[in-house]
């Protein structure tokens, strides 16, 4: 089924994965923003971007790289369930 982009009103970002650069993922974390992410998905939101980031981290001698998504997710209108709540 097509949509278009003009029909989309109100666009919502979604992250998943770890953004602060200051400490390892927690794999928790990570679970809720997937299923937040779905959660939207699943009342009639539609993917229309995503911006794919991520940063070093330096552990003792290792390095370790750390990743994320930040997926733009479109509605015709502001969905009931983000009514009145406050952004992860």
């Amino acid at each position: 089924m097509q949509f278009s982009l003009s029909d989309l009103k109100y666009v919502e970002r979604y992250t998943v994965g770890n953004v602060n650069a200051e400490k390892l993922p927690d794999e928790a974390q990570i679970i809720k923003q997937t299923e937040r992410l779905n959660a939207a998905l699943s009342h009639g939101g539609k993917i229309i971007g995503q911006e794919k980031n991520f940063f070093l981290l330096n552990i003792g001698e290792h390095q370790v790289v750390s990743q994320y998504i930040v997926y733009h997710v479109g509605f015709e209108r502001k969905p009931y369930f983000l009514k009145g709540s406050a952004p992860l």
